[in-house]
């Protein structure tokens, strides 16, 4: 089962030197039709403009990933962690107990990455920060693997979460396209990050997503495609 989600009619905020884009209920935007996907609770995709940011904050009891879409992301946080990652580049928290962070645009351009949080399969977990410079290359034309659950030790991902999820990126250029097995019982949720592509006959934009239950999707690029993929088991 497929079911598509346009970018058009997410959840928006605009607050000036920040424009969010909200794939589930978030903020200002409340749907309580709209509140999450399994165990995927938020998709973030956030613009923030130079010289500006989210300020120290505190966040507990979430698993929370940021991936760099354009510009440049600096992380601070109260474990002592302090990195600035690029496109294509991830970071990656576990709150757990309780941790504070900020989250800053100190460069020139204008910053775009996705926050996702995922729910953790308890609570109470020691907080935890690492980041992965993946090379831009390496999801060419392929599913590049980035964080799975901390059980899954075949993945191949470096980010290892509390959740049975396995997150992936690709870019496609090959007119071909790319297949996305979903087995029975799982789910999966298609983020569009830049470019479009035809996936089993929809039309997928930039900023446009797709809820994947059960099914294997082929993606065919119409000349170029930035994707996010997450997979967890079927809510």
């Amino acid at each position: 089962m497929l079911r598509f989600i346009d970018g058009k009619k997410m959840g928006k905020s605009s607050l000036g030197w920040l424009e969010s884009r909200f794939h589930f209920s978030f903020a200002e935007y409340y749907n309580p039709d709209n509140m999450q996907f399994g165990v995927l609770r938020v998709v973030n995709d956030d613009l923030v403009a130079p010289g500006t940011g989210f300020d120290t904050h505190p966040h507990r009891d979430m698993e929370i990933i940021s991936y760099v879409v354009d510009g440049e992301l600096t992380h601070a946080d109260s474990m002592g962690n302090k990195s600035t990652l690029t496109r294509g580049q991830v970071q990656y928290m576990s709150a757990g107990t309780g941790v504070l962070h900020s989250e800053h645009n100190f460069g020139r351009e204008k910053l775009r990455f996705l926050q996702i949080w995922i729910l953790p399969d308890k609570k109470g977990h020691t907080p935890n920060y690492g980041d992965f410079r993946f090379k831009i290359e390496d999801r060419e034309n392929t599913w590049l693997p980035i964080a799975a659950g901390v059980d899954n030790t075949d993945s191949g991902a470096p980010i290892r979460i509390h959740q049975d999820i396995n997150a992936y990126a690709a870019i496609l250029t090959n007119r071909a396209g790319i297949d996305f097995p979903t087995a029975k019982g799982r789910q999966a949720y298609l983020v569009m990050i830049e470019g479009s592509a035809d996936i089993n006959g929809i039309k997928v934009g930039t900023r446009d997503a797709l809820e994947i239950t059960g099914e294997t999707v082929t993606v065919k690029p119409d000349e170029a495609a930035h994707i996010l993929v997450i997979e967890m088991a079927e809510a």
